[in-house]
């Protein structure tokens, strides 16, 4: 009697969790998603973006979400199947979010086709549903801390082979990397700001632009104190994470970068030199969530 009663205790506190979780995925999908809502390019954007590369954004938004899920889902998640669940409440909630608030706006009317509808809302959707589970992370007090207890256990305390455990949390840092580059970038890359200020650089701007990112990217990790901040052990050499880390960071957030303009149409009849100067602009504010995603997640 007692352990059906302590069964339907677990349930009801395992659901109050997951429906805790999905408010917390909601704000996040609104916090983080509403300066993309409400900027005018987004909603050009989901009415003249090719279709099959605003198809191929989506896809790639799915396997990124679902591991992002396994490290900061609505719930803890152990199997590839609960991160799968949370990737895909997140998505909806992406979706849901971004339609509400767009038609709350009056940018979607019934008297719009619909395909420049589900243009609008696609292309809004993926950073809210990358927001609606970073909503976890940032506004769920210390269940984002409780992940990095596991991780660290995970990484460093547990049993099995160490190279193994190096590489799994390499490669994670790189990925979150990625998703920080990748979610900065979708604000700043629809502007026309963007193919302005390359247009205006000269190729010293842009090394000092490269040094710049690079170095602001460093001292966010492992130089300035924030929350989170690395800790560089007196027996490593300080250019020990500078080439292991930041380097390969700024590499991922240059590719992100680049996939990001192309998947918008900016890098279309330009020549080279200009998409490597739209890349090294764009790659700037990608750096800086690079660094910061390092930080938080």
């Amino acid at each position: 009697m007692n352990g059906a009663r302590a069964e339907r205790g677990n349930d009801t506190g395992g659901s109050r969790s997951f429906l805790i979780g999905l408010g917390r995925g909601a704000a996040g999908a609104m916090l983080f998603g509403i300066p993309m809502l409400m900027t005018m390019e987004l909603w050009q954007l989901g009415f003249y973006i090719e279709r099959w590369r605003l198809f191929l954004l989506l896809v790639v938004n799915i396997p990124l979400l679902i591991l992002l899920a396994h490290r900061i889902g609505f719930e803890r998640t152990s199997t590839f199947g609960e991160a799968c669940r949370d990737a895909t409440i997140a998505y909806g909630l992406g979706i849901v979010i971004s339609a509400a608030v767009l038609v709350m706006l009056g940018d979607i009317k019934p008297h719009m086709p619909l395909s420049e509808m589900l243009g609008k809302i696609a292309i809004q959707s993926v950073p809210a549903s990358i927001g609606a589970l970073l909503g976890r992370s940032q506004l769920g007090g210390q269940s984002g801390n409780d992940d990095r207890e596991d991780d660290g256990e995970e990484d460093g305390q547990g049993g099995g082979a160490v190279p193994d455990e190096i590489s799994t949390s390499y490669s994670r840092e790189l990925f979150l990397m990625a998703v920080g580059a990748l979610f900065l970038n979708l604000n700043v890359a629809p502007t026309e700001e963007i193919i302005l200020i390359a247009y205006k650089m000269t190729p010293w701007h842009a090394l000092v632009t490269i040094a710049l990112s690079i170095a602001i990217m460093h001292g966010f990790v492992y130089a300035v104190a924030f929350k989170g901040t690395h800790e560089i052990s007196e027996e490593t050499p300080w250019w020990h994470a500078f080439f292991r880390f930041t380097l390969p960071g700024y590499m991922v957030a240059m590719l992100i970068s680049l996939y990001v303009l192309w998947t918008f149409g900016r890098l279309d009849d330009t020549a080279l030199t200009q998409m490597l100067m739209s890349a090294i602009v764009l790659s700037f504010p990608g750096a800086i969530g690079a660094a910061a995603a390092r930080l938080i997640l």
